[in-house]
């Protein structure tokens, strides 16, 4: 019997892992370092989110900009991230599959019992080295919210918080906003 030669050298792991997990039919998948998670958020978790998107809606509006939970590849790496809110521009999200952690102006991780280390420190260190400009962590379980500013490949170089909920938290420019946290 003899062995068939296949050209399977050709095949870039990377794009076919985010390729298959795009066309999984039903629920949403998000690869964390290289570990397929399902995306199935609580209605708690998604209360959470909701205040969030609409306490900033009409600065999104104003910016010129949507807010979602759509897809953000971290290319050159394992990691394909659905986020719980992220703001970007309304020209970059037009017809886009997934966009860049850089090309967002925030991104929001609300922490689940599943997720909570994950958002803490793997997708914090992620969003930095991907040149997210601002990160809000908001830590249901440790009842806090931090949010991380200045990116580096090594990480965010700046914190605010962590401030138990019900502290007000001010997104900076161009937000120039007050969070109200006390619904979290």
């Amino acid at each position: 019997m003899s062995a068939e030669s296949h050209a399977y050298a050709d095949v870039d792991p990377e794009a076919a892992l985010k390729f298959a997990i795009q066309h999984i039919k039903g629920d949403r998948v998000q690869i964390i370092e290289g570990v397929i998670e399902p995306v199935s958020p609580t209605w708690d978790h998604e209360a959470a989110a909701d205040s969030i998107r609409e306490q900033i809606g009409p600065v999104v509006r104003r910016l010129e900009c949507v807010s979602g939970s759509g897809d953000l590849d971290l290319p050159g790496s394992s990691n394909w991230y659905v986020p719980d809110v992220a703001v970007v521009p309304r020209a970059l999200a037009k017809g886009a599959g997934a966009l860049l952690p850089d090309q967002t102006l925030l991104v929001v991780e609300v922490t689940s019992e599943s997720n909570a280390d994950t958002a803490r420190t793997v997708k914090r260190r992620r969003y930095a080295e991907y040149g997210a400009p601002l990160y809000l962590l908001v830590d249901r379980q440790e009842r806090t919210c931090t949010l991380y500013s200045e990116p580096s490949r090594l990480g965010y170089t700046h914190a605010e918080g962590p401030h138990p909920f019900g502290r007000v938290i001010r997104l900076p420019e161009p937000f120039d906003l007050d969070l109200d946290t006390s619904e979290f």
